[in-house]
This record gives structure tokens, C-alpha cells and sequence, in this order.
């Protein structure tokens, strides 16, 4: 065992905490009889604190494949292997994940504990979607095989659950068919927020969208956009070059952020100007080429440790999804953030396909992700921005939560009852827990 500080993505917060490992599952049962509230943690790529407890379970360790049916693209492995891994076992035999979020360093766990979307939900739903079975170790030490037919109250509280059912240590789920390793890509720019909302539905039948915003942008230009659409390339859609490795895994180029930036150099001028060089890089109105499937899904994994340059206090991201009746309080989010000259780097619209799922975060509707810089006035104005969020019937992302208050979540999350009482039945006592877990009310 051994005590050291530990914070997620957005280091903020950060805790002491005792980690515990384990190569066997055995040894999870060791290390929930020596402690009174325990939680797993994966690679800590959740921004907030879904996965900080005084004693944290790391994953890691427990990364072995199990299984992988190259004809029928079904994938069995341990819960603490990360995306990156099977992607260079997966994609060179002509499969790709079913869903991926937008880092390939979260492992299989954590996955399914935030029950990840990607770019694709209104196509191919969430993780969960395409889960076929998996292991849970309970806080008793009994572990439960669940599925949708068998534990299915198991299963869909553990899919999304912020790991509150219990520990999971295998999964089973099915994997997409691919002829090459490329994405054929577009780009389009929009002049405007209603533009891109547009182009959205327009553009539906895509399997992939999103949109980066210029979340700061005031006028005929508020909410201008660049939208990014994407298929899996064919092997017609490569050039000679691309055909001789159609399959191709990209190499592993990496820089890394050196240093926490200063908190000073975080204000609205620098992401005025970062805004004005992204949305200038587009020339054309459109572009069309093809492209490798990292810098697609994965941009911001070229960058080590991009996540410092938030500076020391660390950030915030703060994830919201409003039904598309809703589209008022998405504009009325985004006037209040350039009002008030809050603006995020980062500012990421996509657009969700239904899903009714008992604890998910993923409704049909619009969900807006944005960074923020740790800064005094930054929990009052994210308070204000919940209102408008309950307002129009939303709900906030727990996965990418640190601060939201009890009764947004049990206002927000129509099920949040039923799934208190399933952790009762599964996790008597709540020996699995968590800090998030207390805070919204959850586990007490």
C-alpha cells in the first residue's frame, strides 16, 4: 500500500490517498477486508473526483486480453487495459472500437463505470450499447456475471454507475467491422451558432460529429463553429501510399507539456486569440480529405500532460446535455460564458441519439463540454449555469463532475432513486465509495 497524492484529469481536487494494486482478482477481496471505503480508479482520466476515495484500487495492473474473436469482432479482456492496447491488437485485424471517447488512455473500467459516448452516440449510443457481458466483484467479495439478461439491474447500474456497484474486472463487448485504418473526413465552417445547430441535422447521416465553438464570439458571429464529419475510410478512398498499409496502427509521436503554465496566462485574450487561429486555419469554406484515425479521435493525446496547461489549481470541464427542444438554453449558455468573458479553449458540441439507460448521461439533445480554469469567481458562475441547465431539463455529466451540488443530480437524473437502491442491494453498507459519491448524497 502506499499513500500519495492523487487528483484525475483536471487536478482539482487533489487528496491523499492510500493506492492498492492487484494482478489477481483475489487480491481485490484482501483489499476490501483491510479497508472501510474503497473505490477503483483506472488511469484517472475523468476530470472530476467520480474516482477519489481515501483508499483508491488501482486497475492498471489487471490488463491481460482474454479473448479476441477476429471473425465475429467480439473482445474479452481484464478492466484495467486501456483503449490505446486494443487498439494495436484490434485495428491491424480490421476491427475498431464500437465507441470511444476522445482519449485512448482510459482503460476498459473506466469505460463502462462513465459509460464513455464519442462522436458517434446518435448512430451507435454509448458503451453500454455494445456490452455483451461483464465481471463484478461486490464489496461481499462475491463476483457476479451481468448482462442485460442476467443481473440486469446489476448490469445497467454498474454501465455509468461512477463504480459504486462494485469492482469491475471483465468485459465482454463487441467491436466495429473496418476496411482501413483511415477516416474520410470534412470540415465545414459555420458563421454562427444556428448555422452549425443546421448543419448538425443536415449532416446526420454521418456516423461521426462534432463541432468546436468559439464560445467567446459576440454578435452576427456568436457561436461560430467548425464542424468536423467522418466515415470509415474504404480502401477506394486511399492513395497508393495509404494502400500499401491500409491497416496501418499511426506511430507514436508525442510531445509533452513541460510545465504548469501560470495561472495569468488563462484569461480571455488568449483564448480570444487561440479561437481566432483555429477558426482561421480553415481557408476554404469546406475541406475534404482523408485521414489516420488518431488525429481524428484522439487530437489532444499528441500533447503528454496537456491538462497542465491549466496552471497548478487545475481545471474544471464541465459537461452539460439539454434536450434538442431545449436549443434556447444552449444559447443562453453561450451568451452568459461571453458575457462574462469565461471562455473555454476547449468548446466541444455534439449532438445525442436517444437513450433511456438508468444512470447514463447521454439523452437525445445537444451536450456543450467546456474547460475552465480554477479561479475564485468560477463555482458561482458554474452555480448559475446549473440553473439554466435544471431550466431546460438537462443534466451534467458525472463523469467530468467536482462540484455539482446534491440536488442538481437528484433533480436531473430521473432514476437517481432506483439507482441508490441498487447500490444498497449490491454494495450493502457502502464499502465501495467514493468522495463524489458522498457529496451529491448518494452513498448516505
Amino acid at each position: 500500500m502506499m499513500k500519495k497524492f492523487i487528483a484525475n484529469w483536471g487536478n482539482f481536487p487533489v487528496m491523499e490517498s492510500e493506492e492498492k494494486s492487484f494482478s489477481f482478482s483475489e487480491q481485490i477481496k484482501d483489499s476490501l477486508n483491510q479497508t472501510d471505503s474503497i473505490i477503483a480508479r483506472g488511469n484517472g482520466r475523468c476530470y472530476g473526483d467520480a474516482s477519489l476515495e481515501k483508499y483508491t484500487l488501482s486497475t492498471l495492473k489487471y490488463d491481460k486480453i482474454l479473448f479476441f474473436d477476429v471473425e465475429q469482432g467480439i473482445f474479452e479482456c481484464q478492466s484495467g487495459i486501456t483503449l490505446d492496447k486494443i487498439l494495436e491488437v484490434i485495428v491491424p485485424k480490421g476491427w475498431f472500437l464500437p465507441v470511444t471517447p476522445g482519449t485512448k488512455y482510459i482503460t476498459v473500467g473506466g469505460a463502462v463505470a462513465s459509460d464513455v459516448h464519442g462522436k458517434n452516440h446518435h448512430v451507435d449510443g454509448s458503451f453500454s450499447a455494445h456490452v455483451l457481458e461483464m465481471d463484478v466483484l461486490l464489496s461481499t467479495g462475491e463476483t457476479l456475471t451481468c448482462s442485460t439478461n442476467q443481473y440486469p439491474d446489476l448490469f445497467w447500474a454498474t454501465c455509468g454507475g461512477m463504480g459504486l456497484t462494485g469492482i469491475i474486472t471483465r468485459v465482454k463487448f463487441d467491436l466495429k467491422k473496418i476496411e482501413t485504418s483511415y477516416i474520410r473526413q470534412k470540415q465545414i465552417k459555420a458563421e454562427n451558432l444556428e448555422e452549425v445547430l443546421r448543419l448538425f441535422d443536415e449532416n446526420q447521416h454521418y456516423t461521426y460529429s462534432v463541432a468546436w465553438i468559439d464560445c467567446l464570439k459576440k454578435g452576427k458571429n456568436f457561436g461560430r463553429s467548425i464542424l468536423m464529419l467522418g466515415e470509415h475510410a474504404g480502401l477506394q478512398d486511399l492513395d497508393a501510399k495509404q494502400r500499401m498499409e491500409p491497416l496501418k496502427v499511426p506511430s507514436k509521436k508525442q510531445i509533452s507539456f513541460p510545465f504548469n503554465l501560470p495561472s495569468f496566462v488563462l484569461n480571455q485574450y488568449t483564448v480570444k486569440a487561440f479561437n481566432f487561429l483555429f477558426y482561421g486555419k480553415n481557408f476554404k469554406k469546406e475541406i475534404n480529405n482523408v485521414v489516420s484515425y488518431e488525429p481524428f479521435f484522439y487530437p489532444l493525446d499528441a500533447v503528454l500532460h496537456w491538462n497542465r496547461g491549466y496552471g497548478k489549481k487545475g481545471f474544471l470541464q464541465y459537461q452539460f446535455v439539454l434536450p434538442l427542444e431545449s436549443k434556447q438554453g444552449l444559447i443562453e449558455i453561450l451568451h452568459r460564458i461571453s458575457n462574462a468573458g469565461m471562455g473555454s479553449f476547449l468548446a466541444v458540441l455534439k449532438v445525442f441519439g436517444e437513450q433511456n439507460d438508468l444512470i447514463s448521461f447521454p439523452k437525445k439533445g445537444y451536450t456543450l463540454a467546456l474547460d475552465f480554469p480554477v479561479r475564485n469567481n468560477l463555482f458561482p458562475f458554474l452555480d448559475e449555469l446549473d440553473k439554466i441547465v435544471m431550466q431546460y431539463n438537462g443534466r451534467l455529466y458525472l463523469s467530468k463532475d467536482a462540484r455539482m451540488k446534491a440536488d442538481v443530480f437528484w433533480k436531473s437524473y430521473e432514476n437517481a432513486n432506483k439507482f441508490q437502491e441498487i447500490i444498497k442491494k449490491y454494495n450493502p453498507g457502502f464499502r465501495i465509495n467514493s468522495i463524489q459519491a458522498r457529496r451529491l448524497h448518494i452513498t448516505q
